[in-house]
């Protein structure tokens, strides 16, 4: 057995048990990830998968457990790696991070720049997705730190810590009514078209949760993954909008809009960041943690590694 044949395996299993979308993630023949299943299979002398034909339908009861150990050989061997990489190139490399949009534009800036001045010879590479996605991208290895606000917390594989809270804001134009108003309800947003996130993005379940407690429906004109795009749409006179407040933090970008802090209607979210457990964390990546949060510091981040904290509260 090889560790051709455990990604192969594992890849598989990742896409749904569809042999030519494995082969293409891998850079490799339909036949040749096949065959070397089949082969791993032999020697084991348990079928990983149960096929109908020459198609994989599901993985079997010894498969569960075969996975599982080509898991930790896998995550082992990243780690062998990345210990490789900390020790021989101490100060270069490259930090994958996984984030949204909201996160990516507001928020992370300043810390990959700062990242950038305290390590130089590091490279950063950014992914964004959904929270999901960002979820299943440290679970895979593409990134080695996720940020986000939903979703991290539900993964066994990850090991989440709160980072930061915030809170969604309202953003109208200057001449809106609800402008005047010294206190708004929900009652007010909810007789306003309202421009805001995704279902899956940036608090937007806090937004239906106040709503639907108060058995109100909102009408929702528009919905974006993007805060730019939801405040563009604001100027055109859509709608109001309602969007994390560092999307309209004072740069000088948003003095045509009025904002109201919306906090005692939505309450408070919390962005968090995650990690794979067990997996070896390099200097850099530390470091880079430490720059999104001062509550985050390498030994917090260190026994949460290794199974002693799971969370702390804000």
């Amino acid at each position: 057995m090889n560790l051709h044949q455990f990604r192969f395996v594992q890849e598989a299993a990742r896409r749904n048990l569809n042999l030519t979308e494995a082969a293409k993630a891998l850079h490799t023949s339909q036949p040749g990830v096949s065959k070397a299943i089949i082969e791993l299979e032999e020697e084991l002398g348990v079928e990983i998968f149960a096929r109908h034909g020459k198609r994989l339908k599901r993985i079997t009861e010894p498969g569960q457990h075969v996975l599982r150990s080509i898991e930790l050989i896998m995550r082992e061997v990243g780690n062998l790696k990345r210990i490789g990489e900390q020790f021989s190139a101490e100060d270069s490399g490259t930090l994958s991070i996984a984030t949204t949009h909201t996160q990516a534009r507001y928020v992370l800036p300043v810390p990959v720049a700062r990242l950038r001045e305290a390590y130089p010879k590091v490279n950063v590479s950014l992914h964004q997705g959904s929270p999901d996605q960002v979820a299943r991208m440290v679970i895979d290895e593409t990134a080695e730190i996720g940020i986000a606000t939903e979703s991290l917390s539900d993964y066994q594989e990850l090991v989440t810590l709160p980072c930061y809270e915030w809170q969604h804001v309202l953003v109208m134009p200057l001449d809106h009514p609800l402008v005047a108003k010294e206190r708004i309800s929900l009652e007010d947003l909810a007789s306003e078209p309202i421009i805001t996130y995704h279902p899956s993005f940036t608090g937007r379940t806090r937004i239906d949760t106040a709503f639907a407690t108060r058995k109100l429906e909102p009408r929702i004109a528009l919905e974006a993954i993007d805060s730019d795009v939801i405040k563009t749409y604001v100027r055109l006179g859509l709608g109001i909008g309602i969007v994390a407040e560092m999307a309209v933090r004072d740069d000088g970008q948003n003095a045509d809009l009025a904002v109201r802090p919306l906090g005692t209607l939505f309450g408070q979210n919390v962005a968090r960041v995650a990690f794979k457990r067990s997996a070896y964390l390099r200097n850099f990546v530390f470091h880079f943690a430490e720059l999104l949060s001062s509550r985050l510091d390498r030994n917090l981040i260190a026994k949460a590694m290794t199974g002693h904290v799971n969370d702390y509260e804000l």
